[in-house]
């Protein structure tokens, strides 16, 4: 693995430049695979894929998504709309000097892997997502389904100014650290893997930027597109155990798509690809 920073020139012509950390492997000249963290991790949260898929022939491109870890932590909730972190991902696709991508998300990832196949699927080679829905039926189910709101509620908690920011900072990040540890199957995040964690968390703007992600999804949601399907091939991933989205969103999700299905995976949790490192790999790999 290699660790470089590129700069990404942002959705349109206007929007400043980020400079994002990315970690790379594989041929240079093999198909270029981009792996999408979320909340609240960062590329190490896809350590038990890259290799492997560098090994399957695969550029593989595992960046910290803005505010995340070492890359840049613009300033303000407008930098973390939706369509700014679809930007970031065309902008990578640019850097790697390819027209097309195979895009994994999980978590927040899988939201902005979701939506950059609605809005550039020429961009798209296939798309696969991780125990996340297609943006729109998240927004459908959520607001009429009373356990899928009480699963969320940090969603709503994290729009108070300031304040979430205080309380994740507290007694060196025990709420995140407890959260990942008690939303997981038992030994999935080791004392050494919250080291690292941690240590992304604690640098200067991380706490603020990454809740920011949170902020935007309210306050500025994404430009209406003509059509909201997916026409690019998906397969998603779905750990059962999940304890923050309800696995009746995705079937809704996979009716959005022309060509998409799901597995799902009985005894893995919302985190699934650390759990079930070689079963997420396969699948990325061959689609089965």
């Amino acid at each position: 693995m290699t660790h470089i920073f590129i700069e990404t020139s942002g959705p349109s012509a206007d929007s400043p430049p980020v400079r994002l950390h990315v970690v790379q492997a594989g041929p240079v000249d093999g198909p270029l695979v981009i792996l999408l963290h979320g909340f609240p991790e960062f590329w190490y949260g896809w350590r038990q894929q890259i290799d492997a898929l560098a090994e399957a022939g695969f550029r593989v491109w595992v960046p910290d998504q803005r505010g995340y870890n070492i890359s840049d932590k613009p300033a303000g909730i407008d930098s973390y709309s939706l369509d700014t972190l679809v930007g970031d991902v065309i902008g990578l696709i640019d850097a790697a000097d390819r027209q097309k991508a195979v895009i994994v998300g999980h978590d927040w990832g899988a939201a902005v892997a979701w939506w950059t196949a609605v809005s550039f699927p020429e961009r798209v080679e296939r798309l696969v997502v991780l125990n996340v829905p297609h943006p729109i039926a998240m927004k459908r189910y959520a607001s009429r389904n009373l356990g899928q709101m009480l699963r969320s509620w940090y969603i709503g908690f994290f729009q108070l100014p300031w304040l979430p920011e205080r309380i994740v900072r507290l007694s060196n990040w025990a709420s995140l650290a407890q959260t990942m540890r008690r939303s997981s199957r038992q030994g999935t995040f080791t004392e050494t893997d919250l080291q690292q964690y941690r240590a992304a968390w604690s640098q200067p703007g991380a706490a603020n930027a990454m809740i920011n992600w949170y902020r935007a999804s309210f306050q500025k949601p994404p430009v209406r597109r003509s059509s909201i399907r997916v026409t690019v091939p998906t397969l998603l991933i779905w750990g059962v155990q999940d304890q923050f989205l309800k696995r009746e969103m995705a079937q809704p999700s996979i009716d959005l798509c022309d060509n998409g299905r799901i597995v799902f995976i009985e005894d893995a949790t919302h985190w699934v690809q650390h759990e079930e490192a070689k079963r997420v790999t396969e699948l990325i790999l061959n689609g089965e």
